[in-house]
């Protein structure tokens, strides 16, 4: 199996897009950064047939040092959560998505 990297998707915008190598990295640095941009205002991101990414907010709690088993006091803190589409979903499971599973 082969992680997708930048570099790769860079590589792939390249063959099918057919802009260049340079061309192709900017477009995917445009892209990561403005869905970055949006998250981190909170927004939420949406790719058709994709999934969906947003930001949760986690409230403070009490965690455990697995080593030591002491208590440890946990901040609040924003996290990114990513929902997949149902396409994607069908498409990781092997079936085939109907026509008005596009969400």
């Amino acid at each position: 199996m082969q992680t997708v990297t930048r570099a790769y998707l860079t590589e792939i915008i390249y063959a099918q897009v057919g802009l260049s190598r340079n061309e192709s990295a900017e477009l995917l640095e445009s892209v990561l950064a403005r869905m970055s941009q949006c998250l981190a205002q909170g927004e939420t991101v949406k790719i058709s047939g994709f999934g969906t990414f947003s930001v949760r907010q986690k409230g403070r709690r009490i965690g455990r040092n697995p080593k030591t088993g002491i208590e440890v006091p946990i901040l609040p803190r924003r996290v990114t959560v990513f929902r997949p589409s149902h396409v994607l979903r069908a498409r990781i499971n092997g079936d085939v998505p109907s026509d008005h599973d596009e969400a």
